[in-house]
């Protein structure tokens, strides 16, 4: 069973992120149920699968039915709401509803099931409760310490870019602590230094550097207290 999810998921890959280009993608979207890369790319699919099932007879009639549901899918996705859901959405629904398809694929040929357990234990309920704490939590909290320095923050960037760059670098370090990769730190702050206080030094903004700082420095210090105190109660469970 799982040599055939592996080949299965080989073939899904390949044809929807190396073999379908831009053009492709763009000729659907514009030319809808005219354009002959909708069904080319449906055929590529079939093909990729008969391919990595090695024309098996009894891999035929279900990879065929995959392909009509692959096709199916981007019908919705790329041209029926393509318009009604931002693209991060899209994709998101898209790989979603492909994936579905593929595992009745597999449970079509082999029987499986999932034990509940591997989902629903307390380790899983930790690890959630320290990922949300470590982007959401974490992120009202910093935003209300840094309200005490009063400080007007320039609004020429990406609307709350800078909460979602705080959320990112809160899970590297996250990562980088409970996988005792301490060194994964300092490379994040450099890389960081790099990028940011640069800039910052060359407008001469000591107000803005010294905010700046502040917050990542903080930023840096939650997230670290949040993997030790994940690590010392994963322990006890």
């Amino acid at each position: 069973m799982f040599e055939l999810i592996i080949k299965i998921t080989l073939a899904h890959l390949v044809g929807d992120f190396v073999l379908q280009t831009k053009n492709m993608v763009d000729d659907i979207e514009s030319k809808k149920f005219q354009s002959k890369y909708l069904y080319i790319h449906a055929i590529i699919h079939l093909s990729l699968i008969l391919m990595i099932t090695k024309f098996e007879k009894q891999y035929l009639l279900p990879a065929i039915v995959l392909s009509i549901l692959h096709l199916s899918i981007d019908i919705i996705t790329k041209i029926l709401i393509k318009d009604k859901i931002n693209k991060v959405s899209n994709l998101f629904l898209d790989q979603l509803l492909h994936s579905i398809t593929i595992a009745l694929f597999i449970k079509y040929f082999h029987n499986y099931e999932i034990d509940s357990n591997i989902i629903f234990n307390s380790k899983n309920y930790l690890l959630l409760i320290a990922l949300v704490s470590v982007t959401y939590v974490s992120a009202v909290l910093m935003k209300k310490i840094m309200e005490l320095f009063n400080y007007p923050l320039p609004n020429d960037g990406i609307e709350d870019a800078g909460k979602y760059i705080g959320m990112l670098e809160r899970l590297f370090i996250f990562v980088f602590v409970i996988t005792s990769f301490w060194e994964g730190i300092g490379f994040l702050l450099a890389a960081k230094s790099i990028f940011r206080f640069g800039d910052l030094k060359e407008n001469k903004e000591i107000r803005l550097t010294e905010y700046i700082l502040i917050g990542t420095l903080l930023s840096f210090g939650i997230a670290i207290l949040i993997g030790e105190i994940y690590l010392k109660f994963k322990n006890l469970t």
